[in-house]
């Protein structure tokens, strides 16, 4: 509730007893089966003092199904990882792993 009130720009009180206030927070798309998906994979080692991640973009859906495909690659590359800013962050120079898993999945990857 807390949170809701920030949200809030210019309607401080409504008399309306039906008035319900939109926050404009963005809907979540709905998550496009993996043929249609077009992922971007790369190495970075900018800002990490030198170590290797790979980074997977361009995923479009929802964050619950980003997280559960980064679970997904994280144990199937049996390395760490995060989820971030729609990107998936593997630690390693994993991209062949990589690569050939979302591949496998049926993903586009370039």
């Amino acid at each position: 509730m807390k949170n809701d009130r920030k949200n809030r720009e210019g309607i401080v009180y409504s008399t309306n007893k039906n008035f319900i206030y939109n926050t404009n927070e963005p809907e979540e798309t709905e998550t496009l089966e993996p043929s249609k998906q077009k992922l971007k994979i790369f190495i970075d080692r900018k800002q990490r003092k030198g170590k290797s991640v790979v980074i997977i973009s361009g995923f479009i859906g929802k964050n619950d199904d980003l997280e559960s495909l980064g679970k997904e690659i994280k144990t199937k590359c049996g390395t760490g990882g995060s989820v971030k800013d729609g990107e998936i962050i593997i630690q390693g120079e994993m991209l062949d792993k990589v690569k050939g898993y979302l591949i496998s999945k049926g993903f586009n990857v370039k």
